[in-house]
Order: structure tokens, then sequence, then C-alpha cells
């Protein structure tokens, strides 16, 4: 009996559907996430550390939030590797089930008032929680929706997921402004309780997603691997490594920006807090935009020279950062967000997608993916704390330079990456797709070894 014929990709709007279901459970995920950030930021100091002076009071705040980026690499491993060899929706699902418990659970601790030494250590805890689920989800989001999408557009498929981290960012920075009037706790606990609508939302739509036809064709002809995870660490470790080096200097000067820097103004001026805040959100909502413009571009000029170029920018613009928040001015303070998470991470987002996942060939490809992708992040959450250390001594210039350490990491990533959608990959792509003997089925096209599509001769 022959195998069953792999399922197609589909019309555009299924692979539209597909990408806007992956982009909605990324919304919810980094909802979640980020604000965890904020509160480290903006509340948790007083809530959980209160015994401790100002400057140790943040420090441990922030101690907090790099705890759950030291178990995404765990939760990327783990949901690379069932992923890999089970499928991708089932790892959608349930990473964003568990990560919507845990925030609401957040929402619900009792203070260090209430219950002591006790109230950091559940914190610590659920934080650990949230890090394994937020690992688990990146993988099977974006593996879905790249390998749903047609292969001449799959930067921009791949980067409509990317595109919910920013809305899930201004959407959990909106809920902090409107219980910053709030009368005591419920000024941080309404924004976790309130995430419980987004993830009802998530799991509705995630739930009715088909699986990758990609993954299906792999399964039916034997491809999977027996341990994906094992399997791309022995084969493809210099790929994992490369990977690394790319998402420290996004997911670092992210970090530093959109949760240090807020600390670093509204410390300066509490009168600020708000209007960092909104910088936040209008930057946000900006990189939804330049993030899928991102993803699209790199279908046209390949993956590597955007990445390029929002590295180089991340260069030139870590002390100038800092001299316009200086000021004091409402004007460049919002711009200065602008800039950091509009512009320059939305463009490193936009690209990463559809690069990461042609580093590696299908049957490997969410495990190496997501462990390269969250072994850097579990980097990144410390940037926060290490630049108040760096502060304490050198002055604004300390973060200043660790902004530009990073974004010069990145540059070196680029220059260690291999280009994976050049003019060969692209004028491939545009050739018309072969259709299967019966049914009118476009053909499964064959991959390299990377994963990347076999170019097919001219006529």
């Amino acid at each position: 009996m022959s195998a069953p014929t792999p399922t197609a990709p589909g019309a555009p709007r299924g692979r539209l559907k597909t990408a806007f279901a992956s982009a909605a459970g990324t919304c919810v995920e980094n909802y979640d996430f980020v604000a965890y950030g904020t509160a480290s930021a903006l509340y948790f100091g007083d809530a959980f550390f209160p015994d401790s002076d100002p400057l140790v009071g943040t420090l441990l705040a922030f101690a907090t939030l790099g705890v759950g980026f030291l178990m995404r690499p765990v939760g990327g491993a783990l949901g690379g590797y069932l992923g890999d060899r089970h499928g991708r929706k089932p790892v959608l699902v349930g990473a964003l089930l568990t990560m919507g418990v845990a925030t609401v659970l957040i929402g619900l601790l009792p203070t260090y008032q209430q219950a002591g030494v006790l109230a950091p250590v559940l914190l610590v805890a659920i934080r650990c929680v949230q890090g394994l689920a937020f690992g688990a989800e990146w993988g099977g989001a974006v593996m879905m929706t790249y390998e749903h999408a047609p292969r001449g557009r799959r930067g921009l498929y791949a980067a409509i997921p990317q595109a919910g981290n920013p809305l899930g960012i201004a959407l959990a920075n909106i809920a902090f402004l409107l219980s910053a009037s709030l009368d005591g706790d419920w000024a941080w606990r309404l924004p976790f309780l309130a995430s419980a609508l987004l993830i009802v939302v998530g799991l509705v739509v995630r739930m009715k997603l088909s699986e990758s036809p990609e993954f299906e064709a792999a399964k039916a002809g034997g491809e999977t691997v027996r341990n994906p995870l094992l399997t791309v660490l022995r084969d493809d470790w210099r790929s994992i490594l490369r990977i690394i080096a790319l998402r420290v200097v996004e997911s670092c000067a992210y970090y530093l920006t959109a949760t240090y820097l807020l600390s670093y103004v509204t410390d300066r001026d509490p009168d600020d807090r708000g209007v960092a805040l909104a910088g936040v959100v209008v930057a946000s909502v900006l990189a939804v935009g330049t993030t899928v413009l991102s993803g699209a571009l790199t279908d046209r000029v390949g993956r590597r020279s955007v990445y390029l170029a929002g590295c180089l920018l991340a260069v030139a613009f870590g002390i100038p950062m800092y001299v316009m928040a200086n000021t004091g001015s409402a004007v460049l303070i919002v711009l200065t967000f602008l800039i950091a998470i509009g512009i320059i991470h939305a463009a490193l987002t936009g690209t990463q997608a559809a690069w990461f996942a042609e580093l590696f060939r299908t049957g490997t490809r969410t495990s190496g993916a997501s462990l390269g992708y969250q072994t850097a992040a579990s980097v990144a959450g410390f940037a926060p704390f290490a630049a108040v250390l760096l502060a304490d001594s050198f002055g604004w210039w300390g973060p200043a330079g660790l902004y530009v350490g990073v974004a010069a990491v990145g540059l070196a990533g680029v220059l260690a990456t291999r280009e994976t959608w050049g003019r060969e990959q692209r004028a491939a792509a545009a050739a018309p797709e072969p259709v299967a003997a019966s049914g009118g089925v476009p053909a499964r096209q064959p991959v390299l070894p990377d994963g990347t599509d076999v170019p097919r001769a001219r006529p």
C-alpha cells in the first residue's frame, strides 16, 4: 500500500488562518511573559522584597525575571523534541494552556506582607513554569506557520506569528497603564488576571488548526528522527551556536529597552512612568507592522541582509538612546522606544523565523531552532540585572555599552551564518509548482538536508 499523499499547504485563506492562529498564541504568551517584566520593573521590588533597600529590591525583582529565562532552554528542548516527534499542534495547545494557568496564579499570589518569605518562593516557582511554557511555545508556532506557507512567501508568513510578540507586549503595557490608577496591589494583579480572557481566545483558535503538512509528509515518508534533540546537537550544533549569537542581540536589546530603560526613566523621574509606558505601547504597535514588513522584505532581498541592517542600527543607537532619554523630554523618550522597539527590534524578529527554520531539516527543525532561540533568551533574561549593576558603577554609560556589546555579538552571528534565501532560491521559488498526476494537488517540493528547497532547473 502506497503512503498517503501529504496534505497540501492549502489555499491562501487556510495558510493565513494558520499564521494568525499561531500569532494569537504568541500574542497571549508574550502578554503573559512581558507582564511579568513590567511588574518587575514597577511593582515587584516593593511587593515581594520590601525589607531590602531600593537598589537590592530592584535587583531581586529582575533576578526573578531572569529565573524564568533560565527555564526557557529546557522548555525549548522539550517542546522541540515533542514537536519533531509527535507534531507541532499538540505543543502549541499545551504550551499556551500551561502559560495561561501560571500567569493567572501570579495574579493571585500573596505578597511579602501577607505570607512572608513564602511569597517570593511561590513567585519564583511559578516563574519557572512560565519559562518552560514560553520556551516550548515559539518553535511550534513558527514552524507550523512556516511549513504551511507557500515557498516564495515563507518570510512573510513566518513573520506573522512573530508580530504576535509586539502585539502581546502592547496589550500587556496597555493593561498596566489602565490599572496604574487602581489602589494597592490591584495595580499589578489585574493585568495578570485579565490574561485569562486572551488564553480562552487563543486556545479556541489553535484547537481548530490542522497539523503541519510538511511534518505529516516527513512522518509518512519515514523521515522523522527517533531522538531529534540528540540528533540536532550532534549534527547541527554549529547552527545552534549561530542562532544563539543572532538571537542575543534581539532579545537582550529588547529587555534592555522595554524593561531596564523603563525602570531607568521611572527612577530618574517618577512622573515619567506614564510617558515611558506609553512609549513602549506605541512602539509595540508600530512593531507589529514593521515585523511583518521585514519578513516580506526578506522574501525579496534575502534573510541575511535585513538582519545585518538591524544589527548595524543597534550598534549605532546604543549611546544616543540614553542621551535622548536623559533629556526628560516626553517626545524624545517616546521616540527612543519607537526606534529601539518599533524599528530595530521588529526588523530582527521579522527576519528570524524563516531564517532560523531554514538552517535545519524538517525532522529536527523545531528542536534545533527552539534550542538556539531559547538558550539566547536565557542570557537575555539577566540583561536588566546586569544593566542595574553596570549603571551603579558607570552611570548610564554602563547599560549603553552593554546594548552596543550585544549588538556586536549579533553582527558576528550574521557574518558567521549563511544566506538561506539567496538569488538561486528566490528564482526557484518563482517557478510554477509541480502538480501531482492525480487530483491537481501540488507535489511536495524536495528539500536539501538543511531544509531549503531543491532548486529546479528552468526550462
